[in-house]
């Protein structure tokens, strides 16, 4: 009898087991879901374009697949086209959505950064620093020598490459040419750190520093590490006192997509000194929280500008999206970045009437248009 009860009770776990395993089969559903398999993975957002190097091969996107409003393209184009505009090129996550051509600008041309180069200057300083060369905490002196103004030595060591880079050098800008980088231009008006005054002879010897530091030509040393990496071209003129840069708009375009990429050329880290790069792209000191070093901060309760001491309140330009940077020169040059969009916005020309270094009144003007535009 003891087999024929095992057996039996074999048959019955075996039955027991397959009528349950029936029973969970027939309670899962039937509506092409299946709560056996996992999640499926969310679709990874779509990464940034770079165009190749020494290439004029360059992807572009639609503004009807990014849902833009074309109704508001051509009063772009109208007002781009009677404020003198030569170069204006919109990019979206590294692609060229606008890139127009106005009073006789071309792809080929060169045009000059003026102001807008500061930037291109405030990132070779850290590249400077990342390769062991400087450190900006250090006096300007250690890299300018003695007597590169006219302060007495414990003055003069006073002053920090942080501060030529933040416009706080405190020297006097009171002076008939403050492109004159002579020591005899450069005498004391504030104490180094105490105050913000945009001083082009300051910025100008920032180059200057690089130089000493590095104990070779900056252009030379700029070219090697920053514009041959991402495929840049332009060229730096000495024009008097000063050094400006000259080049096509795509290649203003490229290097801005680099600090949209927070100093990455896609896989590729030119800048990797994340601490410099936020301190560059963000408020430096305490006296314009829209100054950087060299770059133009929107979205802050307060600002400065060129050839003023007062400070004004609200944003730099109201128009535009709060975390915009910005490189910005003379005769309205722009070099507009905003990460909350994936933007790089570049407008080269002539005046638009206002003679200023940095910010006008048509950044705003401009803003609203394109705001129009992508919105």
């Amino acid at each position: 009898m003891k087999p024929l009860i095992s057996l039996l009770l074999i048959c019955v776990g075996v039955c027991y087991i397959g009528c349950s395993a029936i029973e969970t089969i027939e309670e899962i559903p039937t509506d092409g879901e299946n709560p056996i398999d996992d999640e499926p993975p969310m679709p990874e957002e779509e990464a940034f374009y770079f165009p190749a190097m020494n290439s004029e091969d360059w992807e572009t996107i639609s503004m009807e697949e990014l849902g833009w409003n074309e109704d508001a393209e051509q009063p772009l184009y109208d007002l781009l086209l009677a404020k003198g505009t030569k170069v204006f090129i919109i990019l979206k996550d590294g692609r060229i959505v606008v890139e127009k051509y106005f009073n006789g600008g071309g792809v080929l041309s060169t045009y000059p950064w003026y102001s807008v180069g500061k930037t291109l200057t405030a990132f070779t300083v850290g590249l400077a620093q990342q390769d062991g060369f400087l450190t900006i905490e250090d006096g300007s002196s250690n890299y300018l020598g003695a007597g590169w103004t006219s302060l007495t030595t414990e003055k003069e060591n006073e002053i920090k490459v942080e501060h030529n880079l933040t416009m706080t050098t405190g020297l006097d800008y009171n002076v008939s040419n403050q492109n004159c980088t002579d020591p005899e231009c450069l005498t004391p008006l504030n104490d180094p750190g105490s105050f913000w005054y945009y001083h082009n002879a300051a910025y100008t010897l920032v180059q200057s520093i690089v130089e000493g530091a590095i104990n070779d030509n900056f252009n030379t040393y700029f070219n090697s590490s920053l514009r041959n990496t991402i495929g840049m071209d332009g060229t730096w003129l000495n024009i008097g006192y000063t050094n400006i840069f000259y080049s096509t708009g795509r290649s203003m375009a490229r290097f801005g997509l680099l600090n949209l990429n927070e100093g990455s050329w896609g896989d590729i880290q030119i800048l990797s000194d994340t601490s410099y790069f936020d301190k560059m792209t963000n408020t430096s000191q305490d006296y314009n929280k829209a100054y950087g070093y060299f770059w133009w901060l929107n979205g802050k309760d307060s600002f400065r500008v060129p050839s003023s001491e007062l400070e004004f309140s609200g944003k730099l330009i109201p128009n535009a999206p709060d975390d915009l940077i910005a490189g910005l020169g003379k005769n309205d040059q722009k070099l507009y970045v905003v990460p909350s969009e994936g933007l790089v916005i570049v407008r080269m020309g002539e005046s638009t009437g206002e003679t200023v270094a940095g910010p006008s009144s048509f950044d705003n003007l401009l803003w609203e248009k394109i705001s129009l535009l992508i919105n």
